[in-house]
């Protein structure tokens, strides 16, 4: 089995919970999509989990963001960006501050493992494209052309913090409208969005991150304790008020 997460975005609570979870069901493997960072409180903390943890990270455009230039974000991800880089960089223990910084900037852009890729964005575009639900209808083109680059039977990504299985129809299905409610079997060519740990925006404020085993994919949602992680960015000045409250509408 593989645990599968994306976009923490420096919310150590939703992480930890994930972590939890992932231990509960005894998954030894972990793969992370990128966004470690941005938007949230605890970039330090977050990015020594998923050093430890993950057998493998791929980058995000939050990533990116930190460790090179924010690009068309908007004025509350951008402050948030240079916020995070400043913790990373003024941290008191030299070690720490060098590990982190190497990590980030020597994230590969995709990942295969054995029939799938992972990216953050899409085939086409591995780090900032997004693949949205309504691209079914209003923009298939986009769709088509990533299931045309895509060699492999499953892509697993994130980016748009929404969970749910995209088919070359094209079609996409929510976790909870799949043939079986959270499990989508994998006999066909899919790309699966696994949601976000950190900041989900299906209306669902619970962490959310998917299990493969074998050839089927499982939708997890895992509770945690949110109103800490919105005391925190509250207390940041330098942190948009939006992010805490977005989390509450999981939007």
């Amino acid at each position: 089995m593989i645990a599968i997460i994306s976009d923490i975005h420096s919310n150590l609570e939703a992480l930890q919970a994930v972590m939890d979870d992932i231990d509960s069901r005894g998954i030894k493997r972990i793969i992370c999509l990128g966004d470690v960072v941005g938007y949230g409180p605890n970039p330090h903390e977050c990015l020594d989990i998923i050093i430890e943890r993950c057998e493998v990270c791929i980058c995000g455009n939050h990533d990116v963001a930190v460790f090179y230039e924010p690009y068309s974000f908007n004025l509350g991800a951008e402050r948030a960006v240079y916020w995070t880089r400043n913790q990373i960089e003024e941290h008191n223990s030299k070690a720490a501050r060098n590990r982190r910084i190497q990590f980030l900037g020597s994230l590969p852009v995709t990942y295969e493992g054995d029939g799938f890729l992972c990216v953050h964005g899409s085939p086409r575009k591995p780090i900032n494209e997004y693949l949205f639900a309504d691209d079914v209808f209003n923009n298939p083109n986009k769709l088509l052309d990533n299931f045309r680059r895509l060699e492999q039977m499953t892509c697993f990504v994130g980016h748009t913090h929404v969970p749910g299985v995209l088919l070359d129809d094209p079609y996409f299905d929510p976790p909870d409208e799949l043939a079986e409610a959270n499990h989508f079997e994998l006999a066909e060519q899919a790309i699966i969005n696994v949601g976000s740990v950190g900041q989900p925006r299906d209306r669902d404020w619970r962490a959310s991150y998917v299990v493969l085993d074998d050839q089927a994919v499982e939708f997890v949602r895992v509770e945690y304790d949110i109103d800490k992680t919105v005391a925190k960015i509250q207390k940041i000045p330098q942190l948009d008020n939006f992010l805490a409250d977005r989390l509450k509408e999981g939007r």
